[in-house]
């Protein structure tokens, strides 16, 4: 029977690049693929047409000499006729093969190998919510978390006391099966040993053979001062156990920052109101205001207008990872008065009239329905 051209079979010109030859190869196993065509042999045919095809072409000294010689020139080469189980070699098209059919063929890069031991547990996450107290202190914490940990009774082997593993008799202990599409055999994760290459036998009564139980842990946790909200802690090893003792994963500790009513919240600063009397914003003084620790003197200077911030310094957060701390803003609110006595009333209309202020109302029962009797 005559061969027919290889640049023919997968549909690509004398002058094709690898890459070219790479996707046009593709096509045909994708399309041709006895997985697809059951029972089908002229797809069978095409299938194997181009795995020969590309196994040639994809190798520059085959090609070469395929160019030069045709057939005949890769006779013996590990191509073309008579070349190998099937008249062709596989050697140039397991990364084809890998983008083309993936795990479903057994070819993922993540395949347990021969010899490697266990699963590495997962990462975990808590959330845990602070007040500005523990954000200015910091601190340690408690934290409950449920997951999968190192079984105590097997100690996490799987197996019961006195007892371990044997080579697995499905695979023999490569953790690997051959199986075979079409005319040509594959590697698969043996399902029995799940890859390890070993089966328990006598499989702890307690953890089942896993070597882990899913249980509450207390995990001390250090809070550290200037915590926003969030901010993440990584907490090394206290994440689910690995399996056959392999390492634990880590767990991430999430912040949420409670709000408070005393203060507001910028960064390291924070911010607080304090209500004044009228006369102590025209007149000047002291106030009280109160900070996350105690209370200070703020002086309010004469004249001082409503919405003025003053600063206290360093009375606010510490910043995450320094000792260096924000400043506390107090924004001044002036009070009025609701109800003022006749004597009263009369002292601001004096000072209203000595002030220039024309806009005052002279109609007694405004004056009663605005500050009473």
């Amino acid at each position: 029977m005559t061969k027919r051209d290889y640049y023919e079979v997968l549909g690509v010109s004398r002058g094709a690049t690898p890459d070219e030859l790479k996707a046009a190869y593709r096509r045909q196993a994708i399309k041709f693929h006895p997985d697809k065509n059951p029972g089908n042999k002229d797809a069978a045919e095409k299938f194997k047409e181009a795995n020969e095809a590309y196994s040639v072409l994809s190798n520059s000294e085959k090609r070469q000499a395929y160019d030069q010689y045709g057939h005949a020139g890769v006779q013996g080469m590990g191509g073309g006729p008579g070349a190998g189980a099937g008249g062709f070699d596989f050697g140039n098209l397991s990364d084809i093969f890998q983008d083309v059919f993936g795990e479903a063929f057994g070819f993922s890069g993540q395949r347990r190998r021969q010899g490697q031991r266990g699963e590495p547990g997962r990462d975990l996450r808590a959330d845990h919510e602070v007040d500005l107290q523990e954000v200015l202190k910091g601190g340690e914490v408690l934290l409950n978390v449920p997951s999968y940990q190192t079984c105590d009774i097997c100690s996490g082997t799987g197996a019961q006391a006195g007892s371990g593993s044997k080579k697995c008799p499905e695979c023999g202990g490569t953790g690997q099966l051959r199986v075979s599409h079409g005319f040509f055999s594959i590697s698969q994760t043996c399902g029995r040993c799940r890859g390890y290459g070993e089966v328990i036998e006598k499989p702890c009564t307690t953890c089942h053979g896993q070597g882990r139980i899913h249980r509450n842990k207390k995990v001390k946790v250090r809070i550290p001062p200037g915590v926003e909200t969030g901010t993440t802690l990584r907490v090394a090893g206290e994440g689910e156990a690995g399996l056959r003792g392999a390492p634990s994963g880590d767990l991430y500790v999430v912040i949420q920052v409670l709000p408070d009513e005393r203060f507001e919240r910028e960064g390291a600063n924070l911010f607080s109101d304090v209500s004044i009397s009228f006369p102590l914003a025209a007149l000047g003084g002291e106030v009280q205001v109160a900070t996350l620790e105690s209370l200070v003197k703020l002086k309010i200077p004469p004249g001082t207008q409503p919405g003025v911030l003053f600063r206290v310094p360093e009375q606010g957060l510490p910043h995450l990872k320094s000792r260096v701390r924000g400043d506390l803003f107090v924004r001044v609110k002036v009070e009025v008065p609701k109800k003022l006595s006749k004597e009263e009333k009369k002292i601001l209309t004096d000072l209203a009239a000595r002030l220039g202020e024309t806009r005052i109302s002279k109609d007694e029962s405004i004056l009663k329905k605005v500050f009473g009797d």
